[in-house]
C-alpha cells in the first residue's frame, strides 16, 4: 500500500528535511486531501505536538473526517491516543513515548492498548545511524530497531520505520534496512524516509512493506496518478 503523508506545523501543511529545516509549505489541507483521495489511507503527523509546541488538533480532526488516517505526533499518554481516536483517527502512531533511557516503556504501551486496542496502535521506529531517534528526532537512544521489534510486537499491529538519514533529502532510501526489518517481524511495516523513485516504491511493495511518501510527492518527483495506478494494481 502507498500512503501519502501530511505533516502539520503552525496550521500549515509542510515538508521538512531531516525533521528540522522547512523545505516547503504545501497547498491548503483540503487541497491536499483532494489530491490524496484516490488512496485508501493517509498519514498525518502533527509536528508541533511532536516538538511540544502546541498542536494542530482542528486540522487533524479535519483530515480524519475526510480520510482514513493514521495519526501521530506527540502521543505521550493513553488519554491522548483515546482523544485522537475520538477525533476520527483510524490508527494512532506512538514514537518517543514508547521508549525510555533503559528501553521499551511497557507500562505506557499497555495503557494505550487498553485505551484504544492493539489493532489501532502503530509504533514508530525512527532511526538514524542505526539508532532509534526520539523527541522530534532531536535525541538518539542506544536502541536499534531490529532489536526491539519482538519486544514491541505484543502492543501494536504494525511499525512505522523511518530512515531519518535521508528523510526529505530525495536521495533514495535504505532498502536493505527495510528488508532486514521485514525479515524480523510478521507485523505490518510501513517505510518512510528518502523514498524518491517508482523503483524505490516497487521494491518496497515487492517485499510486502508499505510506502509512506512525502517530499517526493510534494515536489512532483513522484506523480500521484502513477502512484495511484501502482497502488490499485496491488489490490
Amino acid at each position: 500500500m502507498i500512503i501519502p503523508c501530511i505533516d502539520l506545523m503552525a496550521g500549515k501543511v509542510v515538508q521538512l528535511v531531516q525533521g528540522r529545516d522547512k523545505a516547503l509549505e504545501a497547498e491548503s489541507l483540503n487541497a491536499m486531501l483532494d489530491q490524496f483521495s484516490p488512496f485508501a489511507e493517509i498519514q498525518v503527523i502533527d509536528l508541533d505536538a511532536a516538538l511540544g509546541n502546541g498542536s494542530n488538533d482542528a486540522l487533524v480532526e479535519q483530515a480524519s473526517a475526510r480520510s482514513k488516517a493514521r495519526v501521530g505526533g506527540g502521543v505521550r499518554s493513553a488519554d491522548r491516543a483515546r482523544t485522537l481516536v475520538a477525533q476520527g483517527a483510524h490508527r494512532v502512531i506512538v514514537g518517543t513515548a514508547a521508549f525510555s533511557e533503559s528501553g521499551v516503556r511497557h507500562d505506557l504501551l499497555a495503557d494505550i492498548v487498553k485505551a484504544i486496542g492493539r489493532e489501532r496502535l502503530i509504533v514508530a521506529l525512527d532511526s538514524k545511524d542505526g539508532k532509534i531517534m526520539v523527541k522530534g528526532w532531536r535525541e538518539s537512544t542506544q536502541l536499534a530497531a531490529e532489536d526491539v521489534l519482538s519486544e514491541l510486537a505484543p502492543y501494536c499491529s504494525g511499525f512505522l520505520c523511518t530512515y531519518v538519514d535521508k528523510e526529505g533529502m530525495m536521495q533514495g532510501t535504505d532498502l536493505a534496512w527495510f528488508a532486514r526489518l521485514r525479515a524480523a517481524t510478521d507485523l505490518e511495516i510501513t517505510a518512510a524516509g528518502g523514498i524518491t523513485t517508482l523503483d524505490d516504491v516497487r521494491a518496497l511493495l515487492a517485499m510486502n512493506v508499505h510506502a509512506a511518501i512525502g517530499m517526493a510527492v510534494y515536489t512532483g518527483r513522484l506523480n500521484l496518478a502513477e502512484l495511484a495506478r501502482l497502488n490499485s494494481s496491488r489490490k
